[in-house]
């Protein structure tokens, strides 16, 4: 990839990876219109310019990220309990990164599987699209629940895992997840910005360590300044995306997001029955 090449794709992943309209469908269309070629590298670039991206979650949200919780507990309140309590914005997210976990291990072949078909990638963008232009009167939205607590975040994790199947968007499964139990939009996609941390970060990590088990350590270390301006970009993009979404997405809701999904999807099954050769990165 050029820099041209490198910035465009960033900007892709910064501006898709916290909005749900999948990121995966955009990569497809913006690899082909770029006429980039799907090498071990180009895949592990697109994951790892994820760091860029939630780096920007951790410095928009700071204060929530490192702030521990000092409020009083009952007499008689166990050390495991204070321990929790204290680390209640920590413990609520890896409880709901669990379930994403679990199945990413164990699925992780078929999940690699059901990436390479584009059309799979295509028809869930259209359905979700659907789905979202109906979601605001499915869900109420009178609701004023704002208290994340441990089962909710469980909760969410579940539906994190349907992410799993292209298409889809993580962010889409995980703020439905929390609307599911009458959460705010608000609140239900800032839990989904803060669980995209640690879940976006191991999956980076884990095909960064794959690709260095299969000996691309040289081939990284060759373009580290590809993979530094692909995550700065990433960095400043999704830092200007996530603040547009939460302020939208809190007046407006999802229909336009619906709409956008069903229009994505459309290109890529029209750029199949054209005869693109579409090859996800």
């Amino acid at each position: 990839m050029d820099i041209l090449q490198t910035i465009i794709i960033a900007i892709v992943e910064g501006l898709t990876e916290f909005l749900p309209v999948s990121s995966t469908g955009h990569m497809i269309i913006a690899q082909n219109v770029l006429g980039v070629e799907s090498t071990d590298f180009v895949k592990a670039f697109t994951f790892i310019i994820q760091f860029g991206a939630i780096l920007s979650v951790v410095v928009l949200y700071w204060k929530r990220f490192f702030k521990l919780n000092h409020t009083p507990v009952p007499e008689g309140t166990s050390a495991l309990k204070r321990f929790l309590h204290k680390y209640d914005f920590y413990w609520k997210l890896f409880v709901a990164f669990i379930p994403a976990a679990v199945l990413g291990l164990l699925f992780s072949d078929a999940i690699d599987a059901m990436l390479e078909r584009v059309e799979v990638v295509a028809i869930t963008l259209i359905l979700g699209g659907v789905f979202m232009l109906f979601c605001d009167k499915i869900f109420n939205k009178g609701s004023e629940k704002t208290e994340m607590t441990e089962k909710r975040a469980f909760i969410v994790g579940l539906f994190q895992c349907i992410s799993m199947i292209p298409g889809v968007s993580r962010s889409m499964a995980t703020i439905v997840g929390g609307m599911a139990q009458k959460m705010t939009r608000k609140v239900a996609a800032e839990f989904s910005f803060f669980l995209a941390v640690p879940t976006m970060f191991a999956a980076t990590v884990y095909k960064v360590f794959k690709l260095v088990k299969d000996g691309g350590t040289e081939i990284l270390v060759e373009n580290m300044s590809t993979l530094i301006i692909g995550n700065v970009v990433a960095f400043i993009v999704a830092l200007l995306a996530i603040k547009f979404f939460i302020s939208f997405v809190t007046k407006y809701g999802f229909k336009a997001f619906g709409w956008y999904r069903i229009i994505i999807g459309g290109v890529i099954l029209v750029m199949l029955m054209m005869g693109y050769d579409l090859t996800i990165m």
